[in-house]
């Protein structure tokens, strides 16, 4: 892929994979001297935000046409319950935005405008004069190649570019959502992150309300199930792209000796049978195993000195773990517990804020399990404090995608900048 050679505006994207205060780098470039001029008149509909909790699908939509529209609106992103009928509110959608991009998915909670939501849909009107947006579907996953990667991505680059708002270059980032029940995260990943080259990418895996039943994903005035869709944002505001998880490492180390990698599903962890040895690094029995155990004793990887999050999802039958992220025969994982799930994320978006100023929203994929964990510790009423008052929109996700990683029981996400409205 081929980049015009553009200036240095004020971009960044950063992890934090061991815990919130070490984080490592990926991209920092100095502030432009020259800043973006917006009129201050314009400024408060740079983004609007939107949640309804009104069940009919017509209904629901109207009412968020009636917080989100105005004369600029471009592009709604949207994440909303699968309670919802969802053959209903598709077509509602698409009539009460007509002509506008909308792209979206179903949640395992939402996030919305005054916190942690449930059984709702909640919304981003994006306003045309800022931000340059084209989405596009991926539905065969399973046979996504990388020339199926530049097509998509060049298609999106293109509608990025003619707009003319900012150069591609360091003012463009992506979203991407896919069926969390697919299992062909890493695969799509990889691949489109191969295409997009030094943009920044983060996302989640659609979730059905902890039913792991159905997932999907919302193009062209419809549910997907076993796909994904990729919005591309180009914007002269400032953002910073991150990801963050809390969990830090313990002393006992479990490896996979038997695993079928396609079905994310661990038979034996040393040698004996996976469900059992879990529990005994756990501390528990294997009948208690349960939801809870698992957000609050995850497992994880190390990959280049860092550790990355593999959230189990369920105990077979036949005493077997199935995992929201890939496993591979072979694999050391070590035992992780949680230090301060509200310090994390606080960590992250005040650092975001010193670097792009004032939030003008911050777009979040917070893993479910991360908020069932603030649910058992009683920090949920906090956290969802925390995130009204910093403009976090989002949803609980089965899975967290940070720059070509699918990812596990982490807070990854976009905080952008206020236009500058002085003169």
């Amino acid at each position: 892929m081929t980049y015009l050679s553009f200036g240095a505006p004020i971009k960044s994207t950063e992890v934090a994979l061991a815990g919130y205060p070490d984080s490592v780098e990926s991209e920092q470039r100095p502030r432009p001297m020259d800043p973006v001029i917006m009129s201050s008149e314009t400024v408060p509909s740079a983004v609007r935000t939107a949640s309804v909790n009104l069940r009919d699908p017509v209904l629901a939509a109207s009412q968020l046409e009636a917080q989100l529209s105005h004369d600029y609106l471009g592009c709604v992103l949207f994440f909303c319950s699968a309670e919802y009928e969802l053959k209903q509110l598709g077509p509602a959608l698409e009539t009460a935005f007509p002509g506008v991009r909308i792209c979206g998915c179903t949640s395992a909670g939402e996030i919305t405008p005054e916190g942690y939501g449930r059984g709702c849909i909640t919304a981003i009107g994006f306003d045309q004069r800022y931000f340059a947006i084209d989405c596009a579907l991926i539905s065969s996953l399973d046979r996504f190649s990388l020339q199926d990667a530049q097509g998509v991505i060049n298609g999106l680059l293109a509608t990025c570019r003619d707009a003319g708002l900012a150069p591609v270059k360091g003012n463009t980032f992506a979203i991407t959502l896919l069926d969390g029940l697919s299992s062909r995260e890493e695969l799509v990943l990889a691949t489109l992150n191969s295409a997009l080259g030094t943009i920044p990418q983060f996302g989640g895996s659609a979730g059905d309300d902890e039913r792991l039943a159905n997932t999907h994903v919302f193009y062209d005035g419809r549910f997907h199930t076993g796909a994904a869709t990729v919005m591309l944002v180009n914007t002269p505001l400032d953002f910073r792209v991150f990801s963050t998880h809390h969990m830090v490492d313990r002393s006992e180390k479990l490896v996979v000796t038997d695993a079928c990698s396609e079905r994310r599903t661990v038979k034996e962890l040393n040698a004996e049978p996976a469900a059992q040895a879990y529990a005994r690094v756990v501390g528990v029995r294997v009948e208690e195993l349960d939801r809870e155990i698992f957000a609050l004793r995850p497992l994880g990887v190390k990959i280049g000195g860092h550790f990355f999050v593999r959230s189990i999802q369920r105990v077979n039958p036949d005493g077997s773990l199935t995992f929201y992220c890939a496993i591979e025969t072979g694999i050391v994982m070590t035992a992780m517990e949680p230090e301060g799930l509200l310090d994390s994320v606080r960590h992250q978006i005040e650092a975001s804020e010193r670097v792009v100023g004032t939030p003008l929203i911050t777009i979040g994929c917070d893993c479910f399990l991360r908020r069932l964990e603030a649910e058992l510790t009683g920090e949920l009423a906090a956290v969802s404090e925390f995130m009204r008052h910093h403009r976090v929109i989002g949803f609980n996700t089965y899975g967290e995608q940070f720059d070509g990683m699918h990812i596990n029981q982490t807070f990854t996400g976009v905080v952008i900048g206020q236009p500058d409205a002085h003169s």
